[in-house]
C-alpha cells in the first residue's frame, strides 16, 4: 500500500515534502489508511474532523476516536462542530449537500490559516465506481463518465488550495486487508451506510456483487475518460498522452497501457512488454510492436 500509493502521488504530481497536508479524517477505513499511509511516507499531516451531529452519540463516538488516533500517531487535530440540519433548512438543501459544502468551506479555511499545500480526502476505486454508476443513472456526458480527479479544485473555493486523492489507486477491499492485517489498526463504521435509501448506499451495496477486478476497471475507464476530455480541451496531461497511447495499441491487446507510457517518458531503452498476440519493446524513444 505504501509504495503503490506513493508512486501514484509522484506520478500524478498531488504532493511534495515541503509544506503539510491537511487530511481529512472521519475515523472510517478509508481516512485511517490515508492518514496512516501519508505519515509513514513522509508527509507532514494535519488531521480535520467535522462533527455533524447527525447520527447522536454515534457521532461524538466518532470524534472520540479520531482525537485517540492523532493522539497515538502524534498528529495535530483540529475538529469543528456543525449544526448541518439548520443549515440544510436556512440554504433548501439535501442534508447530502449541506454537509457537503460545509466541510469543504472549513478545510479551505484551515487549510490557509496552516499553510498547506493541499486537502487529501479519501476516496478509492470503489467510490470513483459509485461516482460513474450514479452519473450514469442520472445521465451523463464524457466529463460525467470522467468520475473524480487524483487532483481538483475545492468546489466550495475554486481557486483555493486544492483537493487531492492519493487512494484513487487502490479499492476499499486492499484498504481493509491493509489496516487489519498488515497495521493493525482499527476504525469505525457509519450506520447510515447501510441505509439503502440513500442513492449512493444502494449503489455501494450492488457494487458488493462486483469483483476487484472489475471495480479496478471500472476506476480505469474513468482515467481514460479524463484522458479523452483532456484532449478535447486541448490540455497535455498524462491523462491524454496515456489515452493517445492507448488508441494507438488497442488492437494489440496490451494492459497496463499506463505503466507502458510511463516507460516511455523515462526513456527505458530495451524496456519490453507483451499481450497474447504482440510484444512492445522501446527503442531509441520509440515503441515498436510485432508479433509474438
Amino acid at each position: 500500500m505504501l509504495r503503490r500509493v506513493s508512486t501514484y502521488i509522484r506520478q500524478r504530481g498531488l504532493l511534495d515534502k515541503s509544506k503539510p497536508v491537511l487530511v481529512a479524517v472521519s475515523g472510517g477505513a478509508d481516512s485511517v489508511s490515508l492518514l496512516d499511509v501519508l505519515i509513514r511516507a513522509g508527509y507532514k499531516c494535519i488531521a480535520a474532523h467535522c462533527n455533524f451531529h447527525l447520527r447522536g452519540a454515534e457521532s461524538d463516538r466518532d470524534e472520540a476516536f479520531v482525537h485517540e488516533l492523532c493522539q497515538t500517531m502524534g498528529v495535530e487535530l483540529i475538529v469543528t462542530d456543525f449544526d448541518t440540519l439548520s443549515y440544510a433548512h436556512a440554504h433548501n438543501a439535501s442534508t447530502e449537500v449541506a454537509a457537503r459544502e460545509l466541510r469543504y468551506t472549513w478545510f479551505e479555511q484551515i487549510a490557509q490559516e496552516k499553510g498547506c499545500q493541499a486537502i487529501a480526502v479519501a476516496h478509492h476505486q470503489n467510490d470513483q465506481a459509485e461516482t460513474l454508476l450514479l452519473n450514469l443513472k442520472r445521465g451523463a456526458g464524457i466529463r460525467g463518465l470522467a468520475g473524480m480527479r487524483p487532483k481538483s479544485a475545492n468546489p466550495m473555493a475554486a481557486d483555493g488550495v486544492p483537493v487531492v486523492r492519493p487512494l484513487l489507486c487502490t479499492t476499499r477491499d486492499y484498504i481493509e486487508h491493509y489496516l487489519r492485517d498488515k497495521r493493525h489498526l482499527l476504525w469505525v463504521t457509519d450506520s447510515t451506510n447501510a441505509d439503502t435509501s440513500i442513492t449512493r448506499n444502494a449503489i455501494r451495496e450492488q457494487l458488493k456483487n462486483y469483483s476487484k477486478a472489475e471495480i479496478e476497471h471500472m476506476a480505469q475507464t474513468a482515467e481514460y475518460m479524463q484522458g479523452y476530455v483532456d484532449i478535447l480541451d486541448g490540455q497535455n496531461t498524462r491523462e491524454a498522452g496515456i489515452v493517445k497511447l492507448y488508441e494507438e495499441l488497442r488492437i494489440y491487446g496490451f494492459a497496463e497501457i499506463d505503466k507502458i507510457y510511463d516507460a516511455l517518458q523515462r526513456g527505458e531503452g530495451g524496456k519490453t512488454f507483451t499481450s497474447k498476440t504482440h510484444k512492445a519493446t522501446i527503442k531509441k524513444g520509440k515503441l515498436c510492436v510485432t508479433l509474438v
